[in-house]
């Protein structure tokens, strides 16, 4: 183990890293309000906006990420990353120049080729910056970076919109990614790889060909059964988070504006309060037993399903009015929910930086992100409004409802894949043990 210490360059740059993060993730999210002015100006259906802002989106980015995470273990990652900053920039100020529907929609494909770098290669640089007894509360506050900042970017990003348009707050929300991307190239600097790593556990090998590199790490049975069990989960968690403002609309008969609202700062917040602590808890149980690093998690699952399904149940009653704004009581399950549901991101990414070599971190991560984005972003949402349609003559409004119950089952199969990844994790471990002897 490296002698290498964590000082404030570290933490600095985690914060830079998570900034990076929430803009992209505000950037993408900020749609959800501009659908009806874009509709109206363009003249388009809502097919063709879920299109620009799900599919197409994560079909390009799914298709980048590989090779996109080939390119952090190759190259100097935050010159990576600020090369990603600046395309991010460009793309993102060009959705708000677009004088049709065709340049908004090739814009937004560009921005996601400009995002596709940001996890694997920001994940990468997060193992070396952090041993693995610090690096989920590490991670945590990484991935709860986007969650935050979303609730106050979709709340400016709407005023932005209502009172100086769409394309005003594309500009605006592209500007931050010029100052990260300077930082970035003329001031960050990338860390030692594998620093923190056991010699004997990972050792180097010598980089081979692109599709040679996934086989090898889809045969590894811990990080592919831990990978899968993340794609099943985000298919989950993204169509509950992508429908959970029309079901509040439709069963509880809340207006648009106050189930958005609802919807962003109890599962936004709670979401970040609940990744912060998760990370938390595994820095401080992990080194105790290494079984918590999937217990944590699987203890996640269990609580955020059970009170999901509260949730959704929940009859239709009000518990406060709130500044003028009715809060349903099932929104106390909606908060448990969104506290537990993220259990699984640091936990699981750091175990994936601990299960393969330091120079295939990226790589690895590329294709956690590629299977979370085709599963998450591409099929949870869709499958669920499928769900909806089939179950629309039976149940009618309340089709959405039970849609949901449906498409959050998907978790259970996540619960028995970590199961099998603590198993497969424990013998990699046995085996590094023996080498080291």
């Amino acid at each position: 183990m490296s002698n290498a210490q964590v000082g404030w360059r570290s933490h600095a740059l985690l914060l830079l890293l998570a900034a990076v993060f929430a803009d992209n993730f505000v950037g993408r999210q900020i749609l959800a309000v501009m659908i009806e002015p874009i509709k109206i100006e363009f003249g388009v259906s809502d097919t063709a906006m879920g299109l620009i802002s799900g599919l197409a989106f994560a079909g390009v980015y799914a298709l980048l990420a590989l090779p996109a995470g080939r390119l952090a273990d190759r190259m100097s990652r935050t010159r990576l990353l600020a090369m990603a900053c600046l395309l991010w920039a460009v793309a993102t100020m060009l959705c708000g120049l677009a004088v049709s529907f065709w340049m908004l929609a090739v814009a937004r494909m560009a921005v996601a080729v400009s995002e596709s770098p940001t996890t694997s290669a920001s994940m990468s640089i997060i193992a070396d910056l952090y041993p693995p007894h610090r690096r989920s509360f590490a991670i945590s506050c990484f991935t709860a970076a986007p969650t935050f900042s979303a609730v106050i970017g979709l709340s400016l990003g709407a005023w932005v919109v209502e009172h100086y348009g769409w394309r005003t707050a594309f500009i605006v929300i592209g500007m931050p990614a010029l100052l990260f991307s300077t930082v970035l190239a003329f001031v960050a600097k990338d860390p030692a790889r594998g620093r923190w790593d056991l010699a004997s556990a990972h050792a180097a090998h010598p980089l081979q060909s692109l599709g040679s590199e996934a086989r090898k790490l889809w045969a590894l049975p811990a990080y592919r059964c831990l990978i899968m069990a993340g794609g099943l989960t985000t298919l989950s968690s993204y169509a509950i988070g992508m429908w959970n403002t029309s079901f509040l609309v439709r069963s509880h008969g809340l207006s648009l504006q106050h189930a958005g609202l609802l919807a962003g700062f109890i599962c936004g917040g709670f979401a970040g309060i609940g990744a912060l602590f998760s990370g938390w808890l595994s820095d401080h149980l992990t080194p105790r037993n290494p079984h918590w690093q999937v217990g944590i998690p699987v203890i996640g699952h269990v609580a955020a399903i059970s009170a999901l399904f509260a949730y959704l149940l929940w009859p239709n009653t009000v518990w406060a009015q709130l500044g003028g704004v009715p809060i349903p009581s099932s929104m106390l399950w909606c908060a448990f929910y969104s506290f537990f549901v993220v259990w699984w991101v640091a936990p699981s990414y750091n175990l994936v930086t601990q299960l393969v070599p330091a120079n295939r971190r990226g790589t690895a991560m590329a294709l956690q992100t590629i299977i979370s984005t085709l599963l998450g972003v591409g099929v949870g949402p869709l499958l669920a409004g499928l769900f909806s349609d089939a179950l629309l003559p039976a149940f009618g409004v309340e089709s959405l409802r039970y849609a949901l119950l449906l498409v959050s089952l998907p978790v259970l199969g996540a619960i028995v894949l970590l199961i099998r990844t603590s198993s497969h994790a424990a013998q990699t471990r046995y085996v590094h043990a023996e080498r080291a002897v």
